[in-house]
């Protein structure tokens, strides 16, 4: 009894001080990432008529990141395996914070144009870097904990992104002779650079180097992930389009790609839809695109206890995307500028409640090694909705001088995935190699 006590207490101790030794370090790290996503929303408040950017430019400008993010994302992930994780991921923030910094000095469309493609490429890789980091160091007992504790910081960042932007344009404009919006990609910019360098001295590659841990923690952690190791490869490794070859799979990636047009539509292009509803300074727009994400993030809560309590993702994901579809549809052709932005944030509610469902569907498909294979698929083909709506809006505005067909345009998009939703099977298929009970 008392070694068991023993056992358990090392495990507790080890456990949290691995948490809190490296998630807050994540948690920073995604908080920046998601930022650097987003700023340029703010940005094109004041930037689009400083350097002569359409509509249309600044929407293939803000969806051409994507292209550089989907195209580099599988060889920065070879190299994080070449280099390791922790050198590799510094590599990440060091560069993407250089480039997103950078911003701040771009003049023309083909300036915009690439360092937005740039930075895509700087930050491919990051968010599969930081998973197999957690692998070095988290039981899969723990993992969920981990991720969760650094992967909320996106929808902190889509809630704090819009105040803290526009107040540095605002109270930064004009100093050293450089506009607001320049000052917002550099102060935001280079605090990612710095972390990089943080990331360098304080983070350790495995347990076994780590020197903050007591021996017998470093050896009762190796030994723990060790066993899940040799376990997993005992499973043996499913082949790389054990996704590509799931039907399941396949209609996943279209439904969530559908709700990304929606998605990075909105998150880019909202402070520019808010700003066109009235005579607002950019504080205020800043404060105003903080409510939808803030619902995004009560409602996730609330969906994702529901979705548990009863067992049912589908209905419920469909649900919550039939309702950012209706708002959006609504706030297209509302008749006045508060129902309009009264429906902006039901459709934050809606849109940003689905991707906790999403995953957890995503995470069903299969069982085993396959799951990664699947997960890995499925994110990397739906991204064609980041590559879709920033352009798509700023078209559609730029043809006909209103969001009011863009709007609508979305709204069509989360119905479809709406669909998809319902006439999804979603019962996981195991991995062949590994046995079911009783087998």
């Amino acid at each position: 009894m008392a070694d068991t006590i023993d056992r358990a207490s090392l495990e507790h101790t080890t456990m949290r001080r691995v948490y809190w030794r490296l998630v807050p370090l994540m948690f920073c790290a995604m908080f920046f990432n998601y930022l650097d996503r987003i700023n340029i929303g703010f940005a094109g408040l004041r930037m689009n008529h400083d350097i002569g950017l359409t509509p249309a430019e600044f929407g293939f400008g803000a969806s051409v990141f994507f292209l550089g993010y989907m195209v580099l994302e599988v060889p920065s992930n070879l190299m994080l395996h070449r280099f390791g994780a922790r050198v590799w991921i510094a590599r990440i923030l060091i560069s993407w914070g250089l480039v997103a910094a950078l911003m701040a000095f771009v003049w023309n469309a083909t300036s915009f144009y690439t360092l937005r493609f740039l930075l895509g490429v700087a930050e491919a890789g990051f968010l599969p870097g930081l998973a197999v980091y957690v692998t070095y160091w988290f039981p899969s007992d723990y993992r969920a904990r981990a991720v969760g504790g650094y992967i909320i910081a996106g929808q902190v960042a889509a809630v704090l992104g819009g105040p803290v932007s526009t107040t540095l344009m605002t109270y930064c404009n004009g100093l050293g002779g450089l506009q607001g919006w320049q000052w917002m990609f550099l102060l935001e910019g280079v605090p990612t650079m710095i972390l990089g360098l943080v990331f360098l001295a304080a983070l350790t590659e495995r347990p076994a180097k780590a020197h903050w841990l007591a021996p017998e923690q470093r050896e009762w952690l190796e030994a723990r992930l060790a066993r899940e190791r040799t376990a997993l490869e005992d499973a043996h490794s499913h082949k790389w389009w054990a996704g590509a070859s799931d039907g399941r799979a396949w209609a996943l990636a279209i439904l969530f790609g559908c709700a990304l047009v929606g998605v990075y539509g909105l998150l880019i292009w909202l402070p520019l839809i808010i700003k066109s509803l009235g005579n607002l300074t950019d504080i205020e727009i800043g404060l105003l695109s903080a409510l939808p994400p803030l619902l995004g993030v009560i409602g996730t809560l609330i969906v994702s206890w529901s979705s548990d309590r009863t067992g049912d993702r589908k209905k419920h994901l469909a649900g919550v995307y039939i309702l950012a579809g209706v708002a959006i549809g609504i706030s297209g052709v509302a008749a006045t500028p508060t129902l309009a932005y009264l429906m902006l944030c039901l459709t934050g509610l809606g849109i940003n409640s689905g991707n906790s469902l999403f995953w957890s569907i995503n995470a069903s498909l299969m069982t085993g090694v396959a799951a990664a294979a699947s997960i890995a698929f499925v994110n990397t083909v739906a991204q064609f909705g980041g590559l879709i709506g920033p352009w798509m809006i700023g078209w559609v505005k730029n043809t006909t001088g209103s969001f009011t067909a863009a709007l609508l345009t979305i709204s069509a998009f989360l119905f479809v995935a709406a669909i998809i939703a319902l006439a999804l099977r979603v019962a996981p298929r195991r991995s062949a190699a590994i046995p079911a009970a009783g087998e």
